[in-house]
């Protein structure tokens, strides 16, 4: 495992990146995506690392810790959020883009696209929450850990991720982010002119 480990996280980033660079015909946008989700990821294996490799909060989960964490948790982790949180999170994306491509500006765009989504995406994700905090609730200290892991990087994704630091960088990056790689431009559609009522 400590071998292969290194290839699955090249091989889940780099399909990601090619799928991401496809789609959205930018190279900002898979980079900005793949680093957003290693944050969410990183938060939650931090977190593990507190509660069961450090001993914290021993009583009300109802655990003794041995000083460490499942060998297989942290790969199975990282595959299984990686593909929850890229569905959602191109799900925001695209309603982004969409906004960007009719005209709208940058920030507007954000703005409307991560407003029409938020409904989805927090009710997936509460629901996830959900289903995985039952875990805390098993007597096997890896279902315990699974289901803390899981639980708070998908929390952590929707709220802070997906509701603060992914409207934030699109803003700031603006018409960068939808910048397309050489092979992939196509020129940004120009909205039709409104009609203008007649002057009286």
């Amino acid at each position: 495992m400590r071998d292969r480990t290194p290839f699955v996280f090249a091989f889940v980033l780099g399909l990601a990146f090619l799928l991401l660079a496809v789609v959205f015909r930018s190279w900002t946008v898979p980079l900005v995506s793949i680093l957003l989700n290693l944050l969410s990821i990183g938060a939650a294996y931090g977190a593990m690392v507190w509660v069961f490799q450090d001993g914290h909060l021993e009583a009300p989960l109802g655990f003794t810790s041995y000083g460490g964490v499942v060998s297989w948790l942290p790969l199975f982790m990282f595959v299984i959020l990686f593909g929850l949180s890229m569905d959602y999170h191109i799900f925001i994306l695209s309603r982004v883009r969409e906004r960007w491509l009719a005209g709208a500006e940058p920030r507007a765009a954000v703005v409307g696209g991560v407003a029409v989504s938020a409904g989805v995406v927090s009710g997936a994700a509460l629901i996830m929450t959900g289903v995985f905090t039952v875990f805390l609730t098993l007597s096997a200290i890896e279902y315990k850990m699974l289901g803390l892991g899981m639980g708070l990087a998908i929390l952590i994704d929707a709220t802070l991720v997906r509701g603060v630091l992914l409207p934030a960088a699109m803003s700031l990056l603006g018409d960068r982010a939808w910048h397309p790689p050489r092979g992939l431009h196509r020129p940004r559609p120009v909205p039709a002119p409104r009609d203008r009522p007649a002057a009286r």
